[in-house]
């Protein structure tokens, strides 16, 4: 059996710059998984660098409030919102409400630096 605590897992910053912690990936334990699952936190008046990813990507919001952008699509995003986001699909999310945005992702197959790229945006520089 494994069981992983969030708070046993290191916090880092992701090229998309959301602070990451991964509990689940199948290149880091010997578990049959074919998805990487992390913890996401963008912190309050924060935004995520606009990328892609090569692969399908799932987050499902846990608490503050957001704007999702994918493509040129913008959703407002809540508690509760589970979100698809298609391969190589241009996508950030922002934070815009008064407490940390914090969310699960899950990448399918595994997450590979490889298999994402990060865009330089002026209007993302400006936050």
């Amino acid at each position: 059996m494994l069981i992983r605590n969030l708070l046993d897992c290191p916090e880092f910053k992701a090229g998309d710059n959301t602070l990451l912690r991964e509990l689940f990936h199948p290149d880091k334990q010997a578990i049959a998984l074919q998805y990487s699952f992390a913890h996401a936190t963008v912190p309050v008046g924060k935004t995520s660098t606009p990328h892609a990813l090569k692969t399908s990507e799932v987050y499902y919001i846990l608490s503050g409030e957001g704007k999702m952008h994918i493509q040129d699509e913008v959703q407002l995003v809540k508690p509760g919102d589970g979100i698809y986001i298609p391969p190589h699909a241009r996508q950030f999310i922002e934070n815009i409400g008064t407490e940390p945005l914090m969310f699960i992702c899950i990448v399918d197959p595994a997450w590979q630096p490889e298999d994402e790229i990060v865009y330089a945006s002026s209007e993302q520089d400006q936050r």
